[in-house]
């Protein structure tokens, strides 16, 4: 999810979708142009499991998504 998204950012974002029981089996990875430590930092305190920086390489992504295979419902 981008961080800087309009109205709703993705800090805010990420923490409504914790508040929710469901939310909290989530896999939220932050994808954005803000990289200082401090950045990843707040993207941790909202929830985000991963943080990358833009440009973001696609096989990191592609990584990160692997170690989070979708649930069959």
């Amino acid at each position: 999810m981008d961080i800087g998204m309009p109205r709703l950012n993705g800090y805010e974002t990420a923490r409504r979708i914790r508040s929710y029981p469901a939310g909290q089996a989530l896999k939220l990875i932050a994808l954005t142009g803000w990289g200082q430590d401090s950045d990843k930092q707040l993207a941790a305190e909202a929830g985000f499991n991963h943080h990358l920086t833009k440009p973001i390489n696609p096989a990191d992504l592609a990584d990160l998504l692997e170690m989070h295979p979708a649930r069959k419902p």
